[in-house]
């Protein structure tokens, strides 16, 4: 299961590998929520290339960026906030929630993330 965990700006392969976590984790919410990259940027006040180079990992955003791209895709900001190391969730490196942790797997596909959710939301109703 892909999961945040806390970078060491001295260890640049493990900040590209975190970026590119956090990257893989946007797209996928982004397809959950049915958003294209342009829909998603004009939410967020981002452009198209900019949301492009978040999702394949390139850039490191800035708090604003995680915050705004939290809001849009309606997840925790502390989530996000961990994929780079900026939030301090106590000693858990896992993404807090069941939702927040299905959707951070890896190894499911978007489809199987979404049936997943919908079972567990209909045993919360």
């Amino acid at each position: 299961m892909a999961t945040p965990k806390n970078t060491s700006k001295d260890n640049a392969g493990g900040d590209r590998e975190d970026l590119g976590r956090l990257g893989a984790f946007i797209r996928s919410q982004r397809r959950l929520a049915e958003l294209s990259q342009r829909e998603l940027a004009k939410l967020t006040d981002l452009s198209d290339p900019y949301v492009s180079q978040l999702e394949r990992g390139l850039h490191e955003p800035s708090v604003r960026v995680l915050k705004s791209l939290a809001r849009a895709l309606d997840v925790r900001p502390q989530t996000l906030l961990s994929y780079v190391g900026l939030n301090d969730l106590g000693t858990s490196d896992t993404p807090a929630g069941v939702e927040e942790a299905v959707l951070a797997d890896a190894g499911l596909t978007d489809t199987q993330k979404q049936a997943l959710l919908e079972v567990y939301r209909s045993f919360l109703s």
